[in-house]
């Protein structure tokens, strides 16, 4: 790339005035797997008192599939504010302004009036894009302020001095009409964490401090590299980033979130790690739609949030209901193994695990999904569910409780067993629908009927 020098060897921290690129080819070669590097230094854990979530499903979420409508943004927002139950637990949803669409789903959206979740926005570190926020009267806004080398010399075509400046300026005009800046440190898992990160966040603490304004920031894990190992090194390591940005900054836990992508399998993992070790809010969207794999998914962080905190003042049926929308209006079929929002994943197909199910359905249930989510356990019923899995259905489907229930070994039970496994002689791989085993039913137990 002309004009910029870069070091691909480089393996030392540089401050931000040194011109050339870190970019840690010891962690990230490019030409195999990255590399989890370990020195053994283990910090402690800082769960804050007060954790929250923070919404982007109309932002990140809506870069990774067809844009909503108007109409669809409103429903969306509704249920997010129902998911965020008495105490607010989805504190904030952003919003794009650029476009006139854009304007009018924020603008119907802060019409609600609620209190949660507050309608803030997203805009590059541009003082054009920042009169649009100002325009729309919104109270905060999320900054684009890339960290890493290779998004500021690279993609920008920076260097780290220009680029604090240029990030410095807007927020500095944040400030000055009294709108809360949210920076988000855009590939920070990537990024040199003592050279740059630590002296512009100390900026920000104190341009905060100076004008009574709380500056945020948000730890933007843009490609999921970030690990939750302990004693794994800087920058990959989610510990030690954030150990070290609030004893090193003295930045409050309120003012830290944490965005994660999925491309690792680590979604979940570092989200609940960010709380653990002190970050305040976690940034999320519904069903966990972002670009390519996907931000932390809003439904696993409720139920992560109600494990760490005890608060159960949310009403977690509210996901169904959302699950329900995307596949009614929005015409998307989610992937049926889908933690709490998958057709399969509280219904099991093996027949020794009905026949726990039979005996106590907390043997094989991860809690009570009938009542949290309106979701009872179901049981697939293939030839490979057994006497078990037709016993657990009919008594499920006809509602036999008690002494009326059928066990296994029952007569009518072990026909329409039979009967099942005769489906499947000719090479049938799908399961039996619920229409094929009720007419089964109504032959085999008549007497229910």
């Amino acid at each position: 790339m002309e004009g910029i020098q870069y070091n691909q060897d480089d393996k030392k921290g540089c401050d931000y005035l040194n011109h050339q690129a870190n970019l840690f080819r010891e962690q990230f070669p490019y030409s195999t797997p990255p590399r989890v590097l370990f020195d053994g230094v283990d910090v402690p854990t800082a769960m804050p008192n007060d954790i929250f979530i923070t919404d982007t499903t109309f932002r990140d979420g809506q870069q990774a599939r067809p844009p909503y409508t108007v109409k669809q943004i409103v429903a969306l927002f509704d249920y997010l504010h129902r998911l965020s139950g008495a105490n607010g637990v989805i504190r904030q949803s952003e919003f794009f302004l650029y476009s006139e669409k854009d304007r009018e789903a924020a603008y119907k959206c802060m019409e609600r009036g609620y209190q949660f979740p507050e309608v803030t926005a997203w805009i590059r570190a541009v003082k054009k894009d920042f009169a649009l926020v100002k325009d729309m009267g919104i109270k905060e806004t999320g900054i684009l302020t890339s960290i890493s080398d290779y998004h500021i010399y690279l993609k920008l075509g920076l260097d780290r001095e220009k680029a604090m400046m240029q990030y410095l300026d807007i927020v500095e005009a944040a400030l000055a009409n009294g709108i809360r800046p949210r920076c988000h440190l855009e590939d920070v898992t990537r990024a040199d964490v003592p050279g740059f990160v630590i002296p512009f966040v100390k900026q920000l603490v104190e341009l905060s401090e100076q004008s009574g304004i709380p500056v945020k920031v948000r730890l933007c894990d843009t490609m999921g590299y970030g690990v939750s190992y302990p004693g794994a090194v800087l920058p990959r390591s989610v510990p030690r980033l954030i150990h070290t940005l609030r004893e090193e900054t003295g930045i409050r836990s309120e003012q830290l979130e944490w965005h994660g992508h999925n491309d690792f399998y680590k979604v979940m993992t570092n989200a609940a790690t960010a709380w653990l070790y002190g970050v305040g809010g976690i940034n999320g969207t519904l069903l966990g739609f972002g670009e390519r794999t996907g931000n932390t998914p809003i439904e696993g962080l409720l139920f992560e949030y109600m494990g760490l905190t005890g608060d159960h003042s949310i009403d977690t049926t509210v996901v169904t209901e959302i699950a329900e929308y995307f596949e009614r209006e929005l015409g998307y079929q989610i992937p049926p193994m889908t933690p709490f929002v998958g057709k399969q994943f509280n219904v099991t197909a093996a027949g020794i695990h009905a026949d726990g199910v039979i005996k106590n359905e907390e043997i094989y249930n991860i809690f009570d999904t009938g009542k949290l989510l309106n979701r009872p356990l179901g049981v697939q019923v293939t030839d490979k569910a057994g006497a078990a899995g037709v016993a657990f259905w009919v008594n499920k489907q006809l509602g036999l409780e008690g002494e009326q229930r059928l066990d296994k070994k029952n007569e009518s039970i072990q026909s329409m067993t039979m009967w099942v496994m005769e489906q499947y002689k000719d090479g049938r791989t799908t399961s039996l629908s619920d229409k094929e085993l009720l007419e089964a039913a109504k032959r085999f137990l008549p007497d229910l009927f």
